[in-house]
């Protein structure tokens, strides 16, 4: 990996700047198979080679053991028995990617590193059915100016699959009138059952998309369909929960839009993500979020919506 890609995994501002714009950065990087992959740059902290692992019992498929961080205690990964398991074995797995989102650290290792390049979202797509497998852990894919495809990984999914299903306790159920909903949208298989899972506890009816031009799309229909209603539309529909990482519009090209819209006055847009860093909250205060709740905890998700929706 280049200095000048090394330099801009520190470069938090140029990053942010992002915010809107509807682009993102992929830190692409190879499994040893002919496949390349990539990963949102905002979830890396810092690309390495592979330190010495220390192995420990019982840890589950996938994860080689641990090593110290600068003083904490962090898991290390192999990404390519997650996504290849069935592959033959090609990957030195020499290369060492921190990540951070979720308010977990990691590491994953990789064969190689290749460079950050960036894409607008609009040219980024939800894989195929038939290219969804690997447990679902590709979550988009995008193509480079040679044509050569792009697997962008669900590391949500991933992580889930090592630490197992968020357990949702009891909630206590939101006071809302019987045609009264929310909206989310979020295009990690994983995120959706367990957002579904903290509204159902809470009563809550919804609406969802998986990717924000699909959100788009379905809430311009929806405020189509209420606008000969005598009540504002946000009598109805309470609360627009938002992922920050989807395919073909971003979170925050949402967010910007729904504050445009007139018809959406009034309506409160939460920003629920992965990203939980401190110029990731910044970057969705910019286009107009209300609120900024990191994944994945589902008490604070569902004190952080209850109010919007009892409003």
């Amino acid at each position: 990996m280049s200095n000048e890609n090394a330099t801009l995994l520190d470069n938090v501002d140029a990053r942010t700047k992002l915010a809107g714009s509807n682009k993102m950065e992929i830190l692409l990087f190879s499994l040893g198979t002919r496949e390349t992959f990539g990963i949102n740059v905002f979830k890396v902290r810092e690309v390495s080679q592979t330190p010495k692992i220390t192995k420990t019992p019982n840890m589950p498929v996938g994860v080689e053991g641990v090593i110290s961080l600068r003083g904490n205690i962090i898991p290390v990964m192999s990404l390519a028995k997650f996504v290849c398991p069935n592959e033959e074995k090609g990957s030195t797995e020499a290369t060492m990617i921190v990540t951070e989102f979720s308010k977990h650290t990691q590491g994953f290792l990789v064969d190689s590193v290749d460079r950050i390049i960036r894409v607008d979202w609009n040219k980024v797509r939800a894989p195929e059915t038939m290219l969804a497998g690997n447990q679902a852990l590709i979550t988009a894919i995008t193509e480079l100016e040679d044509g050569k495809l792009v697997s962008i990984l669900d590391v949500e999914s991933i992580l889930s699959s090592v630490l197992g299903e968020t357990f949702v306790p009891e909630i206590p159920a939101v006071a809302m009138e019987q045609d009264r909903f929310m909206f989310f949208c979020d295009d990690s298989i994983v995120a959706r059952k367990e957002i579904i899972s903290v509204l159902d506890k809470v009563s809550v009816k919804y609406q969802q998309a998986n990717n924000g031009a699909e959100a788009w799309e379905k809430l311009q229909n929806i405020a189509n369909r209420y606008q000969h209603e005598k009540e504002p539309l946000r009598s109805f529909l309470k609360l627009i929960l938002v992922d920050a990482e989807m395919p073909e519009m971003d979170g925050y090209v949402l967010t910007k839009h729904i504050k445009s819209d007139s018809r959406f006055q009034g309506i409160p847009v939460v920003m629920h993500s992965s990203l939980s860093s401190n110029a990731n909250r910044a970057m969705g205060s910019s286009v107009g979020v209300d609120a900024y709740v990191a994944k994945f905890d589902p008490l604070v998700l569902a004190e952080t919506i209850s109010p919007y929706l009892q409003a």
